[in-house]
């Protein structure tokens, strides 16, 4: 048998709203198919995400981590790491047709 390494991604687009928990970290559940995942990070980690989000309209976070505790709806997701991209809005394509005659 081979070892692998199991890893896990999520990719939001809407800001989840934290709940404080022990030293100030943020926590957060997100319904991913119906398994509720649970993320705790640090403020730190938190705050750039509402940084970014506050400063660009259109944006995209991956959430990576590996498969944490279960609980009875889902699990919790274990060191999590948070990237967060920056989406530049889609240029309108006008295209022009002519009109035969």
């Amino acid at each position: 048998m081979i070892a692998g390494k199991l890893g896990i991604t999520i990719k939001i687009n809407e800001l989840p709203q934290p709940k404080d928990v022990e030293n100030a970290w943020q926590q957060f559940d997100l319904n991913c198919d119906g398994r509720i995942t649970t993320i705790t990070v640090k403020p730190k980690i938190y705050n750039q995400l509402t940084h970014v989000t506050s400063n660009y309209p259109q944006w995209l976070t991956a959430i990576a981590g590996k498969l944490g505790q279960s609980n009875k709806l889902g699990f919790a997701l274990k060191s999590p790491n948070i990237q967060v991209f920056k989406c530049k809005p889609k240029a309108e394509t006008t295209s022009a047709v002519g009109v035969a005659s």
